[in-house]
C-alpha cells in the first residue's frame, strides 16, 4: 500500500477516535496496525503518532492488569 494511502487511513482513524471515544480500543488496534504498515514503508513515523500509540498502549495495559 502506498505511503500516502496509509497516512490518509491514519488520519481517518484519528478523527474516529475523537468522534467515537467508546470505540477507542478497537481504533487503537487499527492505528497500531496502520503504524506497522507505515514502518514497513521505511518512512519515519512522526513522534506525535508514536507518543499516541505508546499512551494508548499503556492505558489499555493498565485496564487489563
Amino acid at each position: 500500500m502506498a505511503f500516502e494511502a496509509i497516512k490518509a487511513q491514519i488520519e481517518t482513524l484519528l478523527e474516529q477516535m475523537e468522534n467515537q471515544p467508546e470505540d477507542k480500543h478497537e481504533l487503537y488496534l487499527q492505528l497500531h496496525e496502520k503504524l506497522n504498515e507505515w514502518r514497513a514503508t521505511g518512512q519515519p513515523v512522526p513522534q506525535d503518532l508514536l507518543d499516541l500509540e505508546a499512551e494508548l498502549e499503556a492505558e489499555f495495559s493498565e485496564e487489563q492488569g
